[in-house]
């Protein structure tokens, strides 16, 4: 088990009365999760990245990727061809 770093400097005279004004104790407002004021904007796993390929980086694969592989083949075409 770790011990907790207290945010307090040097504890001098109550140490209990100093660790109850850190951070560690503060008061925390409680969100409901089911009922009155639960109501949450975003999903449970609403912040997530996409894990999937959205439409736009698939396209830009294919219009980028394509091209540029149409050109590596063109390329070495014109290689043979110059080579026979």
């Amino acid at each position: 088990m770790s011990r907790y770093q207290h945010k307090k400097g040097q504890i001098k005279d109550n140490a209990i009365e100093a660790l109850l004004h850190d951070p560690l104790f503060r008061q925390r407002v409680e969100k409901n999760k089911k009922g009155k004021g639960s109501y949450l904007r975003k999903g449970k796993h609403g912040n997530r990245g996409n894990w999937e390929a959205s439409g736009k980086k698939v396209s830009d694969f294919f219009t980028t990727g394509l091209l540029l592989l149409r050109t590596v083949i063109l390329f070495f075409q014109q290689i043979a061809d110059f080579a026979q």
